[in-house]
């Protein structure tokens, strides 16, 4: 390296150290579900902080009629919503650029995976939190465990709920503290049917869906399991690490007609955000998948995973080769990847490794390197 690539290195790495000193704090709190009580601590909170002579502000709060939750807003400062029209209806939503100019020291946004209206200035709410800790302002949020993009297919499967709205892990690794507000299966169950958390007539519904005590302890087991993660990366980087130690890096390998590549993509993400290390998806594009020769409906899909491989964090790897293994092969060495997440061989391209033996000749290849092979159901 010369001397002026050096000093250039030096001076981009005190930029970031700035850059870093500007940026907001940031503090989530996580439930296994709606009704545990993240808004009511958040509101708690901010009273505290008030107290304490800080220029807090609500920037948007979802009281959902909760009395107890509406008791604690009184006292606060709220700033107005922004009120517009939408297919012939006045929606309400919190005022960003108002937020910004204020500029208060902390500001409570509430519902981190919400939709904005379309119009907004953001499509989704943590992207309003992103640009508000970027301009420096303190926020306080909370999200529900069913909103973690990577957690989508586990979801499903537990509550059998396809959730629309959703965060990147990404945004809650960007938190400088995650806390669980946590309650038994029978405490919330109770706090249902005492009204706490929904109108009377939504009670019995909400018992037979969502409200299952089964349900309620997977998605509990879930919120708990993500805190310790964040623990675990918050250790891994303020606590001095012993460098015998591997670094855990992760590469899933997904094609073009693979149905489960968002699966691979997710469990890769929550497997990289627990190690806190890099991932890469890696896409081989044979000849045969040329662009002039698979059909736009494809092209969409693997355009789509691509996207969502993005969103959880990961660098998307797009390789022409007509040798999969060997590129396979390449990657992991020039990434020094550790772990390699492959989906069960249903394809082509998969059948096609198998087949012709090598696979095993991956596998050799790879475990001279102390590299893993996981194959994902």
């Amino acid at each position: 390296m010369t001397e002026t690539e050096n000093r250039e290195l030096n001076a981009n790495r005190f930029l970031d150290l700035i850059q870093q000193s500007r940026r907001g704090k940031f503090k989530v709190y996580i439930g296994m579900s709606a009704g545990v009580g993240k808004s009511y601590r958040m509101l708690q909170e901010a009273h505290a902080l008030l107290r304490n002579g800080i220029n807090v502000k609500i920037g948007y709060i979802e009281t959902h009629g909760r009395k107890e939750t509406e008791a604690l807003v009184a006292g606060l400062p709220v700033i107005p919503r922004k009120r517009n029209f939408y297919k012939g209806k006045e929606l309400e939503e919190m005022d960003l650029q108002a937020i910004l100019n204020l500029r208060p020291e902390v500001v409570i946004v509430d519902e981190l995976a919400h939709h904005n209206m379309p119009g907004s200035k953001n499509e989704k709410r943590w992207q309003d939190v992103v640009e508000l800790i970027e301009a420096g302002i303190n926020v306080i949020s909370a999200v529900n465990i069913q909103h973690l993009e990577s957690l989508y297919q586990e979801i499903h499967q537990i509550t059998g709920i396809e959730v629309q709205e959703r965060v990147p892990d990404r945004v809650l690794r960007m938190a400088n503290e995650v806390v669980n507000i946590d309650l038994t299966a029978d405490e919330l169950i109770t706090r249902l049917k005492e009204g706490h958390i929904y109108h009377p007539d939504k009670v019995q519904q909400a018992l037979g869906n969502f409200f299952q005590q089964e349900k309620i302890l997977q998605l509990r087991e879930l919120a708990l399991k993500e805190v310790a993660s964040q623990v675990e990366r918050k250790i891994e980087t303020e606590v001095k690490r012993n460098d015998k130690l591997r670094s855990e890096r992760f590469l899933a390998c997904i094609n073009t007609n693979d149905r489960s590549a968002k699966n691979i993509i997710r469990k890769t993400a929550r497997l990289a955000s627990y190690y806190n290390s890099y991932w890469y998806v890696l896409y081989v594009q044979t000849p045969n998948e040329d662009p002039d020769k698979i059909n736009l409906a494809l092209q969409r899909h693997l355009l789509n995973n691509f996207k969502l491989a993005t969103e959880l964090g990961a660098e998307v790897l797009n390789i022409k080769s007509s040798h999969i293994a060997d590129t396979i092969s390449q990657i992991a060495e020039e990434r020094k990847i550790t772990t390699i997440m492959l989906g069960k061989p249903h394809f082509s391209i998969w059948r096609y490794i198998f087949r012709l033996d090598l696979f095993n000749r991956l596998v050799n290849r790879l475990s001279s390197k102390h590299v893993d092979i996981v194959i994902l159901a």
